[in-house]
């Protein structure tokens, strides 16, 4: 489905530069015309990339179910590269193609294009993207705080409608009667409208209907707790366990920062409940919190629930914080006694959170659990401890009815980057492997 929604990004591309090239604007003539037609090519391509980036953005509750918001805010991250190439050889296309056309030097030209208003707006949301992209480079992303990071992307809102005067004046593409008109008044009012209508109007009014605010502040150690929350009408929240949500707790130092937090219990329509660890400035914050703190949110988000199954049977990889979802998932598992295995792994007894619950949880119900404490281990099995892997276990022995079974994986990345290459490698099909990344 993530491919299928892929090719349907790239086909709406095609489907811009045919209605153009069938158009009256594609009959150019003179010296640059072959540029200048690239160039018109590129910019709409790159365009229209942009818009289906933001749909994809928008947390659009049909996408989301059908490929997940991390499938399609992956889809959205690699095709933001070459949205913005196309759009800077769009216009080092043109600059060149009407400096041949009209004989023109490329610098007086340059002068000419930017003496025009619209050319110049075009030009400041072309700046705006390239911050956008750079501020989403891994290496870059890693050293951002959160609250710059989506500040610069917000810029992604302001390039689209810098660009839309542009395609007005010199792009001829909203020309009266055309097909073409009609085309790019609704990608432009979809990609636009669910961005208010999901982004912000549906967690507004989400909001307002449940009230949620903090109940009580849970230590579990040093550095996670547990936030219990109430509202009203929590009954009719469509949240199932092993979803996020963004959560904004509205308290000093809290507000301004948003969280993708996964329930840490299945809900049960009285109360909700979070785990939380402090990974950095934004979550150390939430330990803090004081009952009756105001919270808002958005979601649920996520296909990492029960709905997803195709096997009888169920394999879980849980390790940190990943514990979290996997708690409120299997809350949501209808399963036959032994048809659910677990694997609980933690770097040292302090990362043990929630475990007492999950092993009780499979006792109730004659499940079967494993647990892996210690140092990473090398090799196939490095994502166990050291001397599990050293003994040669891998994911077949931990799982041995593996193929079988929906893998559910939740854990830092690495770590289930590992779990996936070790389960991929076992032979398990993409379809029954379930793995939810909490993306911004």
């Amino acid at each position: 489905m993530t491919r299928l929604l892929g090719a349907a990004a790239w086909a709406s591309a095609v489907v811009a530069v045919l209605l153009w090239a069938t158009s009256d604007a594609a009959r150019i003539t003179g010296d640059g015309r072959i540029l200048i037609v690239l160039g018109i090519i590129e910019g709409l391509i790159g365009t229209d990339l942009i818009l289906v980036m933001l749909v994809l953005a928008a947390r659009v509750p049909l996408i989301d179910r059908l490929v997940g918001h991390d499938a399609a805010m992956a889809l959205h991250g690699r095709l933001g590269k070459p949205a913005l190439h196309l759009l800077l050889a769009h216009g080092a296309l043109l600059v060149v193609g009407y400096s041949l056309d009209s004989g023109e030097g490329i610098g007086p030209m340059v002068v000419a294009l930017w003496e025009t208003t619209d050319v110049r707006l075009a030009i400041l949301g072309l700046g705006a993207l390239v911050a956008v992209v750079v501020s989403s480079v891994i290496a870059v992303r890693r050293v951002l705080p959160y609250e710059a990071w989506h500040g610069v992307h917000l810029l992604s809102y302001a390039a689209v409608v810098l660009a839309v005067p542009h395609q007005l004046q010199q792009g001829q593409v909203l020309a009266e009667t055309s097909w073409q008109r009609a085309y790019w008044i609704a990608l432009y009012l979809i990609a636009l409208g669910c961005i208010a209508v999901f982004r912000f109007g549906t967690p507004v009014l989400l909001s307002l209907r449940h009230r949620v605010v903090v109940d009580r502040v849970e230590p579990l150690g040093d550095d996670v707790v547990s936030l219990h929350l109430r509202g009203r009408l929590l009954d009719r929240l469509p949240a199932r366990g092993g979803q996020f949500l963004m959560w904004r707790f509205w308290g000093a130092g809290t507000w301004w920062h948003a969280h993708p937090l996964s329930l840490s219990a299945a809900p049960d329509g009285t109360g909700l409940r979070l785990t939380v660890r402090a990974l950095g400035r934004g979550s150390g914050g939430l330990a803090r919190l004081r009952p009756g703190t105001p919270v808002s949110f958005a979601g649920p988000y996520g296909v990492f629930t029960a709905a997803s199954r195709t096997r009888p049977r169920i394999a879980v990889a849980a390790a940190g914080i990943g514990i979290t979802p996997v708690r409120a998932f299997l809350e949501d598992v209808s399963a036959p006694a032994g048809s659910v295995s677990i694997l609980l792994r933690a770097r040292d007894a302090r990362e043990t959170h929630l475990w007492d619950e999950v092993i009780a949880w499979a006792a109730a119900r004659g499940h079967r659990v494993l647990t892996s404490v210690g140092s990473r281990g090398s090799g196939p099995g490095a994502w166990l401890a050291d001397e599990q892997a050293g003994q040669g276990h891998r994911i077949a022995t931990v799982f041995p009815d593996l193929d079988g079974s929906d893998l559910y994986v939740c854990g830092p990345a690495r770590w289930a980057d590992l779990v996936e290459a070790d389960a991929r490698a076992a032979g398990l099909p993409r379809a029954q492997l379930h793995r939810e990344r909490f993306s911004w």
